[in-house]
This record gives C-alpha cells, sequence and structure tokens, in this order.
C-alpha cells in the first residue's frame, strides 16, 4: 500500500468537513463520472504524467478544482502548471492542510511551496483506512525518513528535495508499528542508514517488537559490521540495493563510487549469513555501457547468488544531472513521460543501440529468471527459501512477460499471485480504455 494517501488523509484539519475518498489507479479502474468531488487532487510520478494530465483536463472541464503534488510536480513545476488549478512542491505535511484551509475559503492559490524548515514529525499517524487493505499483498508499510545523503546522477531525490534526510522521531514510528499490530514491516525510506546513528537508535527501538521488517539501503551497510548486526538482530529479513552496475567506471560517473564490484561477492556473504534476503538492482544504458554488458551482468547476479536481481534501463528523469546532461548533448529522443518508467529507452545511448539497448535489458531479465538460476538462487539462501521462492516465480512472470507490463495500456487482473500458483494458466490481462 503506498503511504501517499494515508499520509495526506491524516493531515485534514479536523475543523474542515470533509468528506474524502481515494482512489489508486494500480488497484483498480476508475470511474471518472462517478467522481462528484468539489476538489481533487492526485500524486504524480513522471511515469504517471500523461495520465495525470488526462484526468485533469476531464476533471476541469466539469468545473472540478484540481491540484497536482507528487514527485514529477516537485521537479517539473511549469510542465504541471498548465493541467492544474494549484500544484504543491516538495513535502506537504503544512501546505497540504493551509490548501484545504484556502480552498474552503475561496482563496486558493496558484502553487504551494514546501515550508524551508519542514520537520515531518509530530504530526497524526497515516489513515491507511483510507485505501482498501484487501486488495494489497500488505499495508504493513512505514516510514521513518526521506531523502539521501548521496548524489547519485540519475536519481530524482537530490534534486527534488535536496540531500537533507529528514527524520521522524523514534517513539512516533514504535507507536505506529504497535498501533497495527505488525508482524511483518516494509519500510520505504530510500536509505534507511543516511543517519547511521539515528539508523541504530531505530534498530535498537524496534527489537522489543520482535517483527520482520524489510527495506532499503545502501551497500555501505555491509562495510558496517556492528550495524550491519544491529539491523539483524532488528528483525532485517531483507533489502534492496542499488548496484547500478559492475563496472567501477561507470559507477565512479554517476556518482555513486562508494559501490566497489569487486566486493558485490562480500555484500551478498555478510547478508546471507544473517538470513537478509538481497534484492540487487543494476540499470543498463550508461556511457560506458556497450552490448556485452547485459549478459556479464546478468550472469554476475546469478554467479552472486543475488536472491531478486532487478534490471532497469537508465532513465534520465526531469530534473536530475543525467536528464540535463543528455538534453545538453541532444540526446533526449521523447518527452512523453509516460516511458520514463525504468523499461523504455529514452535517449540516445553511447555504445550501442536504442534496440540494443531494449532488447539487451529484456534479454538479462529472462536470463536471470530462468529455472536454474532461480533454483540455484533459492538453495544459496536457506533461511529464506519459502519467501525467495515464490518471489523469484513472480519475478519469473513478470520478466517473461516485460512488453505486456510496459506498453502503457494493460492493467494486471487483481488476482494474479494465485494464477501464478497454476501450472498452466496465466494472469489475465484487461485493457483500460
Amino acid at each position: 500500500m503506498p503511504l501517499t494517501f494515508p499520509t495526506l488523509a491524516a493531515l485534514i484539519p479536523d475543523d474542515l468537513q470533509i468528506e474524502l475518498q481515494c482512489y489508486d489507479e494500480g488497484i483498480e479502474v476508475l470511474d471518472i463520472e462517478a467522481i462528484e468531488a468539489d476538489l481533487i487532487g492526485m500524486t504524480v510520478i513522471t511515469g504517471t504524467a500523461m495520465r495525470a494530465y488526462e484526468l485533469a483536463t476531464q476533471f476541469r472541464e466539469r468545473g472540478q478544482t484540481v491540484v497536482l503534488g507528487g514527485p514529477h510536480v516537485t521537479l517539473m513545476p511549469e510542465d504541471a502548471s498548465p493541467h492544474a488549478d494549484s500544484i504543491v512542491i516538495g513535502y506537504a505535511e503544512e501546505t497540504w492542510p493551509q490548501l484545504l484551509r484556502d480552498f474552503n475559503n475561496g482563496t486558493l492559490q496558484p502553487r504551494y511551496n514546501q515550508c524551508p524548515n519542514l520537520d515531518i514529525g509530530g504530526y497524526p499517524l497515516p489513515k491507511r483506512e483510507v485505501l482498501p487493505k484487501n486488495m494489497y499483498i500488505t499495508d504493513m508499510v512505514f516510514e521513518a525518513t526521506r531523502g539521501c545523503i548521496h548524489n547519485c546522477s540519475f536519481c530524482v531525490v537530490p534534486n527534488a528535495w535536496g540531500r537533507k534526510p529528514y527524520q521522524k522521531p523514534i517513539g512516533e514510528i514504535i507507536a505506529d508499528i504497535r498501533q497495527q499490530r505488525a508482524k511483518r514491516a516494509i519500510f520505504i525510506d530510500l536509505n534507511i542508514i543516511s543517519d547511521k546513528h539515528y539508523a541504530a537508535e531505530l534498530f535498537e527501538a524496534l527489537i522489543p517488537l520482535n517483527i520482520r521488517w524489510y527495506g532499503l539501503s545502501t551497500t555501505l551497510l555491509c562495510n558496517d559490521i556492528p550495524l550491519l548486526d544491529l539491523a539483524t538482530r532488528s528483525g532485517c529479513r531483507g533489502l534492496l540495493m542499488g548496484l547500478e552496475s559492475i563496472s567501477p567506471e561507470t559507477l565512479k560517473s554517476t556518482h555513486k563510487s562508494f559501490n566497489h564490484p569487486e566486493n558485490y561477492k562480500d555484500v551478498v556473504d555478510r547478508l546471507h549469513e544473517r538470513g537478509i534476503a538481497l534484492q540487487g538492482c543494476f540499470v543498463f544504458g550508461l556511457d560506458n555501457d556497450t552490448p556485452s554488458v547485459f549478459k556479464e551482468t546478468a550472469e554476475m547476479a546469478v554467479d552472486l547468488g543475488i536472491d531478486l536481481p532487478r534490471f532497469a534501463i537508465v532513465t534520465p528523469f526531469p530534473g536530475t544531472g543525467l536528464y540535463y546532461e543528455l538534453l545538453e548533448q541532444d540526446r533526449i529522443v521523447t518527452k512523453n513521460w509516460e516511458l520514463y518508467d525504468g523499461q523504455h529507452v529514452v535517449f540516445e545511448p553511447k555504445n550501442m543501440t536504442v534496440e540494443q539497448l531494449q532488447e539487451g535489458n529484456q534479454f538479462a531479465w529472462k536470463y536471470a529468471y530462468r529455472w536454474k538460476p532461480i533454483m540455484k538462487r533459492v538453495l544459496r539462501n536457506p533461511k529464506q527459501m519459502h519467501v525467495a521462492l515464490l518471489a523469484n516465480m513472480g519475478y519469473r512472470f513478470y520478466a517473461r512477460n516485460l512488453k505486456k507490463f510496459y506498453n502503457c495500456d494493460w492493467v494486471l487482473d487483481p488476482l494474479w499471485p494465485e494464477k501464478i500458483m497454476e501450472d498452466s494458466k496465466l494472469p489475465v490481462l484487461h485493457e483500460v480504455g
């Protein structure tokens, strides 16, 4: 379950008489005619910007007021502004309640900017009940921090929100977990160890809860054995790490030289020794990459025993350093934001063709998710065998159907996890009009 709507719902001032309804197009087909709202807010990432603008046009033609916020709007306010009556830049803990009051008073402003001294602590806990729990794998989703101290050239975070990590008081996080009676938790923090002292305090506070948790971290965690051991004691059972590339030169060019491919085996081994599964993410298409990179990367991912390898085409999201670099070199081939999803080529690669990059990425997915590599990975980490097998089966289906997932016209049947388990059937895909 995404936390954006539950968080915004909790920020609605108690003195405003508001009837709220939340919709997530990731899990349902939206019936536009049935939405009779005075004010409509949409959170927008780059890949959904075209759809958001389309919906905004329809709502505004019906006389409804539209507000747009989210990462894409923060990165490209001039792109979003013509499609909305108001836009929200940055985090909205203070601006969203003010926007609602202004709308109620008939004084809605065209733009609301994040407060410069924002503190994300001291607010009501998210109201997860605004979204249908049964439509998600889990609603036990939590947030301790926002932001990241690093400056990776293709990442939207430093450009949208800066490199200062925002932190919630640890007591509030623990209270949220206790209130939800969570036994398992997913932390959506982009880098949960941005501040190692804070991370250590958080891990210590999690120990008495006796939960299993999953999150995102850099490989630097595996260089700090005491902190890694503390994460293990706190219940960490899985981490997503951006390995990005097997080339030191490529990593250096993206300002991610703290990753060392020669140490990836140690990263995997140290995690597995502690019963922690690794989702290792790689990107293709940076300027040092050649057509040989796809097989070499997929082979390394398999040989290392990465529990869930994940591959993407590097995407120059607007506002990032990579975007402006390629724009200056006249290498951006489309600004159809719908294609900015990590699986389409939207720029001219340096050492291969667009077709080679697109097909090479698909090759890596299919290579890594053959049955033999799957079983090899699962057996490498016996403490996570059951979960790893199910996750790999899901990714195997995904790897073999990338074109269906990323043609911008399809949505999965809600029952697809169960259908994957059937030997002879594939999930039904429904067209969205």
